[in-house]
C-alpha cells in the first residue's frame, strides 16, 4: 500500500479516529531542537554531526539523549543531558505550524472526527511548544506525551504510545480504526506494530528505504485527502 512519490491511491482501509505526531508534522520545531542540541553539545567543545537529526528523529527525550551522548561522546548521563535541554526550552515557544496542519485539524474537528496527539516529547517541552497555539491544540481529545507518561513503557519504534493513545479516546477504538500521521520512520514502525495505518510526511532527508513501510507518503499535509480513508472530504 506504499507510495513513495506522494501520489494518491484510490482506496485504503476506512478509519474513524486520527492520531497525530507533533514535532516535524504539525509544528516546525526541528530547527529549534537543532539549536538547543547545538548549544548543549557545544558546552563540551563538540560539534553537532550533520546526520544527528536523522539518527534521533522521532525518539523519546531520554532515548534522544542516549543516542546523542553516544554519538558525540559526551561526559554526562542521559538525565543530565535532558536537564540541560530544559534550560533552553524557551526557544520552543516561537515554533510555527507547518503547512496544512491547522486546516486539517479544524476540518476533522468540525466533522466530529476524534483526534489526539501521540508525541515522544515530555510535558515541559510540549507546554513550551504549544505556548502560542493553545486554542488550536485544545481541540484535540487528548495528548499522550511519551517521555513523561507512565503508561508508555517503551518509546517509538515500540507501539506503546499509539496503543495508549487509542484506548484514551472515549470510544476506545480498535487499532485498525485509527490512522496515524507521522514524520519519522520510527513512528511508522511503531504504528505498524500497533496495527494502524500510517501516513508519512517525511523530512526530505528521510531515505526511500525508510519510507517504504508507510501506508501512504506525502510531501505535505496539504496533499492529504481525508476521503481516501473514509473521512469527510474538505
Amino acid at each position: 500500500m506504499n507510495n513513495c512519490n506522494g501520489q494518491f491511491k484510490t482506496y485504503f482501509r476506512p478509519v474513524t479516529h486520527v492520531i497525530f505526531d507533533l514535532d516535524g508534522l504539525l509544528l516546525n520545531s526541528e530547527e529549534c531542537y537543532h539549536k538547543i542540541d547545538e548549544a548543549v553539545i557545544g558546552q563540551f567543545g563538540k560539534e553537532v554531526p550533520d546526520d544527528l537529526f536523522l539518527k534521533i528523529l522521532g525518539y523519546s527525550d531520554l532515548d534522544c539523549a542516549k543516542k546523542i551522548i553516544e554519538i558525540c561522546d559526551l561526559p554526562i548521563s542521559p538525565k543530565q543531558y535532558a536537564k540541560e535541554v530544559q534550560r533552553f526550552s524557551y526557544l520552543l515557544k516561537d515554533v510555527k505550524l507547518l503547512p496544512g496542519a491547522e486546516k486539517l485539524i479544524r476540518h476533522l474537528v468540525v466533522n466530529n472526527v476524534p483526534i489526539a496527539i501521540a508525541t515522544s516529547s515530555g510535558y515541559e517541552s510540549v507546554q513550551a511548544k504549544l505556548h502560542n497555539h493553545k486554542e488550536l491544540f485544545s481541540l484535540f481529545h487528548h495528548i499522550v506525551m511519551g517521555s513523561s507518561d507512565p503508561e508508555v513503557q517503551y518509546g517509538k519504534p515500540s507501539p506503546d504510545i499509539f496503543l495508549v493513545c487509542a484506548k484514551r479516546f472515549f470510544e476506545n477504538p480498535n487499532p485498525e480504526q485509527c490512522l496515524v500521521m507521522e514524520d519519522a520512520p520510527s513512528g511508522v514502525t511503531a504504528a505498524n506494530r500497533a496495527g494502524m495505518q500510517v501516513v508519512l510526511v517525511p523530512h526530505p532527508s528521510v531515505t526511500l528505504k525508510e519510507r517504504e513501510n508507510a501506508t501512504l507518503v506525502l510531501n505535505s499535509l496539504l496533499e492529504f485527502k481525508p476521503e481516501d480513508f473514509g473521512l469527510p472530504s474538505f
